[in-house]
């Protein structure tokens, strides 16, 4: 049984490359910054990698070990939290089952992030039928573990929702909670799993250097937590300008430097300096840029320098033996999971143990 009596958190990330600017500042600070007041699961959900990349699954593999050294190089403690590979937990895929069940085809089709995914990739009607099962499967990596709070971006939060209806019609239909129970009380009225929260990031949403679509590593609009420093700075020349009317003031709302400037430009009145002054044209784009760029090196230098340590096979094997420990606790705490949902669905026929 668990024992830890800090609240949970559960999120992770999907291995289609490493990671960038945009999980750092929607998640990844958040998931570091909380690693000793809460109960930390992060999971790698290679399962879900095979939505997109079915037919690479090497790549996949390299992608998986690739993000936990960039976990590890971030700050992510596996000490102080539980690494959780998704297709070596069982329970994941049993209860994406059930919830499949208590999801209407409309829930699953009409989720805003598989809608906008299914556009921006440009699927339309080549996508497998395993892609849109993704989202229940979501719903399973969250409950498994029964967190409080769920820390994503600011796209992912239609994806918890769905999880929160998914948790309360089970614990309504199985465990004969009311359906008028406020969402903190679930658990105290008997209900298996907690209403979780999502826990947006200080960027709800950063875009790539073009401005246009949110960072993503499949647009090529991504500056990599372990990119150089000079292919950052390279990267940051290219983030998309203000535009500017007639008389040349600039509009801050345009572009994407300004929301560049917010998410890396952290003292207030240093923040309220650069656009005083840019605004004023005192200052131009490159001297912004400077400053972003100073700030985005200081972030990500002790994170190369982390990184370093971890390339080669010895950082293969150190990230193995870690995904490897935390398969041992994620199952203790999934498994009992699903044992009480088991129970409560009366298909309690035994309890088993995982080797």
């Amino acid at each position: 049984m668990t024992t830890d009596s800090r609240a949970r958190i559960l999120t992770g990330d999907t291995p289609t490359g490493r990671l960038h600017l945009g999980h750092w500042v929607g998640s990844l600070e958040r998931r570091v910054a909380l690693q000793d007041q809460y109960d930390c699961y992060f999971l790698l959900a290679n399962m879900h990698a095979f939505t997109t990349r079915f037919d690479k699954p090497q790549d996949i593999r390299a992608d998986t070990i690739e993000i936990v050294k960039d976990w590890l190089a971030a700050g992510i403690d596996p000490d102080r939290s539980t690494i959780v590979l998704q297709t070596e937990v069982p329970a994941i895929a049993e209860l994406t089952w059930f919830f499949a069940m208590l999801l209407s085809f409309n829930d699953v089709m009409g989720n805003p992030t598989l809608v906008h995914e299914l556009e921006t990739k440009g699927l339309k009607d080549t996508y497998s039928f395993g892609f849109p099962m993704y989202t229940v499967g979501q719903c399973a990596d969250i409950l498994a573990f029964r967190p409080t709070f769920v820390p994503v971006g600011e796209d992912q939060a239609p994806h918890i929702e769905m999880c929160r209806k998914a948790a309360r019609k089970f614990n309504q239909l199985y465990c004969n909670v009311p359906n008028r129970t406020e969402d903190d009380d679930y658990p105290a009225r008997g209900g298996v799993f907690p209403i979780p929260k999502a826990l947006i990031g200080r960027v709800g949403r950063l875009p790539g250097i073009d401005g246009k679509q949110k960072m993503s590593k499949s647009l090529g609009n991504a500056i990599f937590l372990s990119d150089s420093e000079k292919d950052v700075q390279k990267k940051l020349n290219r983030v998309q300008n203000p535009t500017r009317n007639e008389q040349g003031v600039p509009d801050l709302a345009t572009g994407a430097l300004f929301t560049f400037v917010d998410a890396f430009i952290t003292d207030p009145a240093h923040n309220a300096d650069l656009r005083d002054r840019y605004q004023r044209g005192v200052i131009m784009d490159g001297h912004v840029k400077q400053e972003v760029a100073a700030a985005v090196q200081a972030l990500l230098a002790p994170m190369r320098e982390r990184r370093a340590a971890l390339e080669g096979p010895a950082g293969d094997d150190r990230a193995l033996a870690i995904i490897k420990d935390g398969v041992k606790r994620a199952n203790a705490t999934a498994e009992e999971t699903l044992h009480l949902a088991k129970k409560a669905m009366s298909l309690d026929f035994g309890r088993r143990t995982l080797a």
